[in-house]
């Protein structure tokens, strides 16, 4: 009888027991749930009245009380640093909430937030690989999960299409922009508010400007269309901002403007850049740095001089640092724009306002780059004070659950064993913690150094690619009856073609060149040729001497590596047509109507061998017919077959084409070419020089 009573006993404190801790269980998480809701609008609520700060705080506050998970408060850092204009931060705390467990339904769609901005912080960059690497694993997630919005989708996808499009990959990328537009449809379809609409406008914009800065004129006009038609649905809605599709108005006019100028369509891409001035968001100064965009394009260069007085109060409201990005991106155009509109005086002091931004610039960079790191330190510092907090918070609970059932049976018994064991699992946690946080700062220490490195060394690159580019003449001489037009595409940041001309009185010097191999060392070649062609000519020597002297300068001790460059020089009588000219290893040029290659004297490269005397040649009179002068990156122009563009569709094409002017004659063949590739890399650089005496 004592036993049954005995085993009854054990029986009931058995189903005590277990009522008890289902309760607690079921209570944490039904609490949980309503504390991160709670938590997510109070966070809401701080960022609508921005107070960055106090929103860092607060997340701290209620990751450490349970209220919210490590990857919802790391999320809500990123919006913080992000909307403050730190984007390297915003960066460092979009990777770790993608770091995090998803463990719920809360998690899936911070993870989904922070993979959209993470992904558009990328691609602004300019990573397009790596903001793939966080865009496409977001989207599987996704399907997976069966969790997530069409913005979501919209969003990634988008930025994908982006990416894929800036890689090559054409007929991805055009996918995944005509499923992210059904995503766009999908949302303002089920959205009573005219947001749906607004998200859809961003989207193509984003997608109309990548296919503008990939040279892909022709699509951009299809989703600049596109962007104008969602643009006129959100004019209807009843709660539509006049502000708003004003400004995505003139956006979407300067975006045509340039696509249309570079189509060779002057006249309606000067219509829309009218329409554009007609809107209010043309008279504020970011309208106006906007439309620098077409006014560089159309080479009017002094209404684009006068609107950059404006990119210090832009970049200010803006809240955009001084960068090295952003010296290159506002600066230099600046710095270009006043020099080719005749202003010389404003050009040497935007020059050296560019040299003491540099300055200043790498100085800020140091200091930055060690307050970003003190901010990691701290972060992680934060991060430990969580997990204190949290066995803290673990360890009261216990104890309260203890308390509870003493009050059954057994309180000490149970307790004790209870808390020895817990005692043991926070000890190896502890441990465990400790190993992961050393090893995550060694892994974040090299993945630092070797993401500067290469941030530094492709900023150099970019920044030598514009200074190259500004040694070849863009603005051709102005001379009675003579039309002349010439382009450079290097293959990569720097390349070694050149070309050039010097106009004294009546005769015109000009010369196309193409040093052996490519990148650095054959930018700095180039730099060399030029110089020397410059200085030569402004001496009244003839070609054949001008060639002879380089040769002599090029080649000795200081050419080990034995590079050289074949050249074409040309001396042009402007009166009488007379030309004398030296043909220096290169391809032979091309003139006459039907076109043909003119017959040169089989001269040696310049820079391979010392004491070379080079034959001179000249043509009578050249008046009436254009000559065509080009490096072997057009006619060796291969595609992803590896076929290559060829000596015949080059003739094919100038004899076909009737001639309107040198640029129409070299932008044409600059088309034919990318056309040819299909999206294939090049594979040397490309410089083209057409001219016509009448």
């Amino acid at each position: 009888m004592q036993r049954m009573n005995r085993m009854k006993i054990v029986r009931v404190f058995l189903a005590l027991l277990i009522m008890a801790l289902a309760a607690q269980s079921c209570g944490r998480v039904a609490s949980k749930d309503v504390r991160a809701s709670k938590a997510d609008s109070v966070l809401f609520d701080i960022g609508v009245v921005k107070d960055y700060e106090h929103m860092r705080e607060v997340a701290d506050s209620f990751e450490m009380a349970g209220d919210i998970s490590a990857l919802d408060a790391n999320r809500w850092r990123g919006v913080s640093y992000y909307h403050q204009g730190q984007y390297r931060m915003a960066e460092i705390c979009y990777r770790k909430a993608l770091e995090c467990e998803v463990t719920n339904v809360q998690d899936q769609l911070s993870y989904n937030k922070s993979a959209r901005r993470l992904s558009e912080l990328l691609l602004v960059r300019g990573d397009f690989e790596g903001s793939l690497r966080v865009a496409i694993p977001a989207v599987k997630k996704m399907d997976e999960s069966g969790i997530g919005s069409d913005i979501d989708y919209a969003i990634l996808l988008n930025t994908i299409g982006c990416c894929q499009l800036n890689l090559g990959q054409d007929k991805e990328a055009n996918e995944s922009f005509i499923t992210a537009r059904g995503h766009y449809a999908n949302r303002w379809q089920s959205d009573t508010t005219s947001r749906g609409f607004q998200e859809a406008v961003i989207g193509t914009v984003y997608t109309s400007q990548a296919y503008i800065k990939t040279r892909r004129y022709a699509e951009s006009i299809y989703w600049i269309d596109r962007t104008e038609m969602l643009l006129n649905k959100y004019r209807q809605r009843p709660d539509a901002r006049s502000e708003y599709f004003d400004e995505y108005q003139g956006r979407i006019e300067i975006m045509r403007a340039v696509a249309l100028q570079r189509l060779n369509k002057p006249k309606e891409a000067s219509e829309a850049y009218q329409r554009f001035l007609k809107t209010d968001y043309s008279q504020t100064a970011h309208g106006r740095i906007n439309a620098n965009d077409y006014l560089v394009v159309a080479e009017r260069y002094r209404e684009a001089a006068d609107n950059y007085r404006y990119l210090d109060e832009t970049l200010e409201a803006m809240g955009m640092e001084t960068t090295l990005d952003n010296i290159q991106l506002y600066y230099l155009p600046k710095y270009q724009s006043n020099a080719k509109a005749g202003r010389r005086d404003s050009a040497v002091v935007i020059g050296a306002h560019i040299l003491s931004l540099l300055d200043s610039t790498i100085t800020s960079h140091k200091n930055s780059a060690m307050a970003e790191l003190a901010t990691i330190y701290d972060t992680q510092g934060k991060e430990a004070e969580i997990a204190r907090k949290e066995a803290d918070l673990e360890h009261t609970r216990l104890v309260s659950m203890g308390i509870a059932l003493v009050l059954l049976v057994v309180f000490f018994v149970v307790y004790t064993l209870h808390k020895r064991q817990t005692a043991h699992r926070l000890a190896a946690a502890h441990s465990k913690l400790e190993d992961a946080h050393a090893k995550l700062k060694v892994a974040y220490d090299e993945l630092e150094k070797t993401t500067k490195a290469k941030e530094r060394m492709a900023s150099e690159l970019r920044i030598a690619r514009d200074i190259q580019m500004s040694m070849v003449p863009n603005i051709f001489p102005h001379y009675p009856g003579l039309d002349m037009f010439a382009a450079m595409t290097p293959a990569k940041e720097v390349g070694g073609d050149l070309y050039g001309y010097l106009l004294q009185g009546d005769e015109l010097y000009f010369c196309v060149g193409d040093v052996s191999g490519k990148g650095v060392p054959a930018s700095l070649f180039m730099a060399q040729a030029t110089r020397l062609f410059r200085t030569l000519a402004a001496q009244h020597m003839m070609p054949a001497e001008i060639c002879t002297r380089i040769n002599d300068e090029l080649s000795g001790e200081d050419n080990q590596q034995g590079m050289f460059v074949t050249m074409f020089l040309g001396l042009i009588d402007l009166r009488t047509g007379h030309m004398d000219f030296c043909n220096a290893g290169h391809n032979p040029p091309i003139w006459g109507v039907p076109p043909q290659f003119l017959e040169v004297e089989s001269n040696a490269p310049i820079g391979l061998w010392p004491g070379i005397d080079f034959v001179g040649q000249s043509f009578e009179n050249i008046k009436g017919y254009p000559l065509f002068i080009y490096t072997d990156g057009l006619n060796e122009a291969e595609n992803k077959q590896q076929e290559q563009y060829g000596e015949d569709r080059l003739l094919e094409v100038l004899s076909t084409s009737q001639f309107s002017s040198a640029q129409q004659v070299v932008e044409r063949l600059v088309s034919e070419v990318e056309h040819h590739r299909n999206g294939a890399e090049p594979n040397d650089d490309l410089t083209m020089l057409c001219l016509r005496v009448d």
